[in-house]
């Protein structure tokens, strides 16, 4: 069966540190994301597909079975009607881009996979608002933590009533936003797993890709955007 095309969004920096060419290079921008994303997604069956920053949103989607959106800077709290704390790192641009891809992907009814800042960019999307700061969330990619999900959500099917995962984020979710329910919560009742009723769309607040296990919501998007690719 022919894999399905899962497109992977990603963020624009200063070329420095990222090539291996002459130091004038440094002053172009690349475009980049951690490999696990898509090399996760290619151990899962599917075919990963990078977003570039310049592609009309629309026309991405119509042609994605998937969107994975990936971790990053923290969201604009202008986004959700507040001020900056003095802790968050914004990148607009990528904000605006990833709004417009999600927005696309909704509105054409493609499968959603929101990781980490991706599931806070979601809930924003729908209104919703976030937790700028967490002072004592477990933070580190080896650390881990159990979080618990919503008997009959779709994370419950994926993982079962309990799963560990790793933590690397200093922000999360306060309203998840208009249709956006939590299924998933940390010990300290930090949201860790949203989702939209009736929608192939599951946002998760760790990072999936980073653990040094196959985490199965991959498995999921990929077979949910195979249907979706089948139609």
């Amino acid at each position: 069966m022919t894999p399905p095309l899962v497109g992977v969004s990603g963020r624009r920096r200063g070329a420095a540190g990222a090539h291996d060419g002459p130091a004038a290079l440094d002053v172009l921008q690349v475009e980049v994301y951690f490999t696990g994303y898509a090399d996760r997604l290619a151990e899962a069956g599917a075919l990963p597909v990078h977003l570039p920053a310049r592609a009309d949103p629309g026309e991405v989607m119509s042609r994605m079975d998937a969107l994975v959106l990936t971790g990053g800077s923290d969201v604009d709290p202008a986004l959700y009607g507040q001020e900056a704390l003095p802790s968050v790192r914004v990148d607009r641009a990528r904000d605006d881009r990833e709004l417009a891809l999600l927005a696309a992907a909704l509105e054409r009814d493609v499968p959603v996979l929101a990781i980490c800042r991706g599931m806070q960019l979601l809930a924003v999307h729908l209104g919703g608002t976030l937790v700028q700061h967490l002072e004592s969330h477990p933070l580190g990619r080896d650390d881990t933590h159990e979080v618990r999900f919503a008997a009959g959500s779709v994370v419950h099917g994926i993982y079962g009533g309990s799963y560990r995962v790793n933590s690397l984020h200093h922000q999360a979710v306060a309203e998840p936003g208009a249709g956006l329910v939590c299924v998933g919560h940390a010990p300290d009742g930090v949201v860790e797993a949203v989702e939209l009723p009736g929608r192939d769309v599951v946002g998760v607040q760790w990072h999936p890709e980073q653990l040094r296990h196959a985490d199965p919501v991959f498995a999921w998007l990929t077979r949910v955007a195979m249907v979706k690719s089948s139609r």
